[in-house]
């Protein structure tokens, strides 16, 4: 008879992303209404399930192992899935409706994915979605036209939301786009670019002159469609990050001084009470086809 796989424990696994996502174990037990001894016995607990150790202190917070990041994205699902069993026997599945904003680079390459996945799982929600750049959908989120919104985080912000993590900002080109022959040259980069203000144009051109390397703009979007359009021809180069990278455009790498990292954030509209099941089901979505990509 073959051996039942061991089921791991889902109050556990509840310990453990609480833990993680409070940055501590007190802070998790708070959340949980446990004491912080039940909630470090759970996690042990599960560290002996799963037979390898998930979290290590760092300073006064926690940090994932490489084995605790490759559970921490399946817990999630299975206590979304139990979660919404339980609502689904109770009659409570999820209703109404949630507006939700996206930076163009994610509702363009993260949307279809993220919204169909909740879609499927929970119909009776409507949802009303709003792709734009990043201080429109600021804008949208002080007026209360959306719930929630993810994007990119503004060197100054003045708002407080959750980092979900730090990406790179690339230099990215056509294939065939010559750099070196123009830097041996010293002619101007051609730059592909956002209208000002953009929060990768600045870095991208503050860095190119702290190179002493020469560079011109001889594009100018409203649209990332545009963009890559232009990048695509061979118009020029650009700078954004992998997340919603054409497939046929590759980054130029480290011929090019680095403009930096830029983070993203979940940001929470006006109406903290409103659909708060469902902005949680989307903010897990939406953290984990970020950190996929990564």
């Amino acid at each position: 008879m073959e051996k039942l796989s061991l089921t791991l424990d889902l109050d556990a696994l509840r310990s453990f992303v609480t833990g993680i996502e409070c940055g501590s174990f007190a802070l998790a037990a708070t959340r949980l209404c446990r004491s912080t001894s039940a909630v470090s016995a759970q996690l042990k607990k599960l560290e002996h399930q799963c037979g390898a150790e998930l979290v290590v202190k760092n300073g006064r917070h926690l940090m994932l192992t490489p084995n605790g990041e490759i559970l921490i994205g399946y817990a999630r699902r299975l206590l979304a899935l139990n979660d919404e069993a339980q609502r689904a026997v109770k009659g409570e599945l999820l209703q109404g409706e949630i507006r939700i904003g996206l930076q163009e680079d994610f509702g363009e390459s993260l949307m279809p994915g993220i919204l169909g996945e909740f879609t499927r799982h929970h119909p009776g929600m409507r949802i009303i979605a709003r792709v734009d750049r990043n201080q429109a959908l600021l804008n949208a989120l002080d007026n209360n036209v959306l719930d929630m919104a993810l994007l990119w985080q503004p060197a100054n912000a003045q708002r407080e939301g959750k980092l979900i993590s730090h990406f790179p900002l690339e230099w990215i080109q056509h294939a065939e786009f010559d750099v070196s022959t123009l830097l041996e040259h010293g002619e101007p980069l051609p730059l592909v670019m956002f209208d000002s203000p953009c929060l990768m144009r600045t870095p991208a051109l503050a860095c190119l002159d702290r190179a002493g390397i020469p560079w011109r703009v001889v594009f100018v979007s409203h649209s990332l469609s545009g963009i890559w359009a232009a990048v695509q021809a061979g118009l020029g180069i650009t700078v954004r990050t992998r997340v919603g990278m054409p497939g046929n455009l590759r980054v130029t790498g480290s011929i090019l001084p680095s403009p930096g990292n830029l983070g993203i954030t979940l940001q929470q509209g006006q109406r903290n009470e409103a659909n708060a099941d469902a902005r949680t089901v989307l903010g897990h979505l939406m953290e984990q086809a970020l950190l996929s990509v990564k």
